[in-house]
């Protein structure tokens, strides 16, 4: 505490606000997949967004770079200090309060810290729903899924992030609180101020608070496990069940035969939910704000055509929430059991919903041109374009010699997802590791526009220097 800088950051919080011990700081300086791991002078948890205000003007003073945090659930680096430079990491998880639940505007005012789950909780408590929905939502805390735009299993109904978000709070670079917690639908004045932070993944400033949009809480749910032949059968059968259902999907994600395997054979408690192995397979649901048991009927129709048009093998429809839950936790499983089969290689992408099926095929021959016995594992939320294009390596391959090769394969899926149309990063952010990247993503213009942005509102580059920015 010799650091007149760091005195006067620990000053700007109470003793439960400061941890500068090192086995105490560990948590905050290490990505949970292992890929990144940080230093920092201290970890700094304030508790209210004049806390946090204090701390940006002390660290602006003490020229302290910051690296906001949340639940430290991200996979691109984006909310750990480099090793070696002079930051903190600015914890927000003590600004953990629902401040408001208006069930008439449909709206929850909520702080950074809160976690996802615990937004969840507190719309279905006023019978409304808060629909983002992802594997970890019992730690990621809304802060971060607004900075980095998350997305999820209900993407196709209701958008990412971006599109859940009427108004922020956000403590600026200066130091500075701007409020813009707005419960408006319609608010043509200007400037929309609150998509510079959606996605900035604290590069321009922190988000403090959020308005969210919630919606009508589902009286019907209904889900299905269809074994198909092809992505292609799935984008066809997709077509159909938006028709069917009245555009009520809420889910609608793509397996493959194998990543089902891995699933069975590596995580307890997951059953295969048909009883012959198939190709391909779709797990989707539709949801419903009225009773009545029109929506399993719709449903069940429709996949009944689709089984005289050839495109469904097989289909079991949940009867109920336990069985649900089943068939989710299948999908779920699929996740965690690939870091059983040894080194995995993973890509969040997103093309047009029509060229799933072409990415599909061409990156899975450039792989394993490259190296036979590969073994893709594409899954995900294709409902809205966004595949997990996983490469698994070759059995009894070195995994650490095949992690080595992790630039190699991205250079090869990434130029078939741009020439496609799409994107390097659908719902996972930049952050340290894509950002390099960003100088074939975007076109210099794009570029220029990013940094002018960011020299306007953080002109000393204390605010998470280091993500989304090439050098």
């Amino acid at each position: 505490m010799s650091d007149p800088a760091l005195e006067l950051l620990r000053a700007a919080v109470d003793s439960a606000g400061w941890i500068d011990d090192p086995a105490s700081m560990m948590p905050y300086l290490h990505e949970w997949r292992g890929r990144f791991e940080g230093g920092a002078l201290a970890v700094v948890r304030p508790n209210s967004t004049e806390g946090v205000a204090a701390l940006v003007q002390a660290a602006r003073r003490g020229r302290i770079q910051i690296v906001p945090q949340g639940g430290n659930t991200g996979l691109v680096g984006g909310s750990i200090a480099y090793p070696g430079e002079r930051a903190i990491v600015l914890s927000l998880q003590r600004l953990n309060r629902v401040r408001e639940i208006d069930p008439l505007n449909y709206t929850a005012t909520v702080e950074a810290g809160c976690v996802l789950a615990k937004v969840q909780a507190a719309a279905e408590e006023a019978d409304r729903l808060f629909p983002l929905s992802l594997g970890s939502e019992g730690s990621a805390t809304i802060g971060g899924l607004i900075s980095t735009n998350a997305g999820g299993i209900m993407t196709i109904r209701y958008g990412n992030m971006r599109e859940l978000v009427l108004g922020i709070e956000a403590v600026l670079a200066d130091g500075r609180i701007w409020n813009g917690l707005r419960r408006l639908r319609k608010d043509n004045t200007g400037y929309d101020l609150k998509q510079l932070f959606i996605g900035g993944e604290g590069s321009l400033g922190i988000v403090t608070a959020a308005v969210l949009k919630l919606f009508p809480r589902p009286r019907q749910i209904e889900t299905a496990f269809v074994a198909i032949s092809s992505p292609a059968d799935a984008l066809a059968l997709l077509s159909r069940l938006r028709t069917a259902t009245g555009d009520a999907l809420s889910g609608f994600e793509l397996i493959p035969r194998m990543a089902l395997d891995f699933a069975l054979r590596h995580v307890a408690g997951t059953v295969d939910p048909l009883a012959d192995a198939h190709p391909w397979y779709v797990l989707t649901e539709a949801t419903a704000g009225m009773q009545g048991d029109w929506l399993r009927e719709a449903l069940a129709s429709a996949l009944a055509e689709a089984a005289e048009a050839g495109l469904v093998r097989d289909a079991t429809l949940a009867d109920s929430e336990a069985r649900r839950k089943a068939l989710w936790f299948v999908r779920e499983a699929i996740v965690e059991a690939q870091r059983f089969e040894g080194g995995s290689i993973k890509h969040d992408v997103s093309v047009p919903v029509g060229n799933i099926p072409e990415l599909i095929e061409r990156a899975s021959k450039a792989v394993s041109a490259v190296l036979p016995g590969i073994r893709p594992i594409p899954f995900g939320h294709v409902g809205d374009g966004n595949i997990h294009f996983n490469l698994t390596q070759p059995e009894g391959a070195d995994s650490a010699a095949y992690l080595a090769r992790w630039e190699e394969f991205n250079r090869i899926v990434h130029a078939i997802v741009l020439s496609l149309g799409g994107s390097v990063s659908a719902e996972h952010g930049i952050g340290r590791f894509k950002r390099d990247e960003m100088r074939t993503i975007k076109t210099a213009v794009e570029l220029d526009l990013m940094r002018r942005i960011k020299q306007a509102l953080d002109p000393e580059d204390l605010m998470n220097p280091g993500v989304l920015l090439p050098d």
